[in-house]
């Protein structure tokens, strides 16, 4: 960072960049912003950021985002227990929610398989999922994972360990671009998605 910056602006912009996409103009110009024209705002920031990171930890049954032991998604009552989506990320999760054409619970994965990044099976809690199937009465599970090489790799292990267990797998197919994260699929697409989701063969 220049010597130009104060050293709390500098370090401001040097936590801003940690943020994905955001470079060193872009941090500078936020920077700029809060301080110039939202103090207020950055001060809430801060405090709403320090709040999520101390608070916010992971459900202990389905790995979703939560202040609590367990998320609301797997405390409702009025989800469908037989069902059991697999999404990569949170964000999967909340793109399927706003669809509304799936009422039942999740598994995030936090990710996919990925060997050269050092992400396994252990890193995706694929261990836990594997007591989701045991314990939870689960007859269908969902695999809506992203359409690239990963995407369709984490499918078909979870398939896998699905078919042992006696429960059947679809995936998610019609309308989702091959190449396409879930996040950035509108709802129409997603709710044709989820619909039209076929089974995984064993031939596949």
């Amino acid at each position: 960072m220049s010597l130009a910056y104060s050293p709390l602006l500098a370090q401001l912009i040097d936590a801003l960049k940690c943020l994905p996409g955001v470079g060193a103009k872009s941090a500078q110009r936020m920077a700029f912003y809060l301080l110039d024209k939202n103090r207020t705002g950055a001060v809430n920031l801060a405090r709403s950021l320090e709040d999520a990171a101390r608070r916010i930890k992971h459900c202990r049954r389905c790995r979703m985002f939560t202040e609590e032991d367990e998320c609301s998604f797997c405390t409702s009552a009025r989800r469908d227990v037989s069902q059991l989506c697999v999404v990569e990320t949170p964000a999967d999760v909340m793109a399927i929610e706003q669809s509304a054409a799936y009422s039942g619970r999740y598994f995030v994965l936090m990710g996919h398989l990925s060997p050269l990044d050092g992400i396994g099976p252990t890193e995706l809690g694929l261990d836990l999922l594997e007591e989701r199937f045991a314990d939870d009465g689960v007859t269908e599970v969902i695999l809506a994972t992203s359409v690239t090489v990963e995407g369709d790799a984490t499918a078909h292990l979870v398939a896998t360990m699905a078919r042992k267990r006696g429960i059947g797998a679809s995936r998610i197919a019609y309308g989702v671009p091959v190449g396409g994260e879930l996040e950035f699929i509108d709802s129409g697409t997603l709710s044709r998605a989820l619909s039209g989701r076929r089974t995984i063969g064993l031939e596949e």
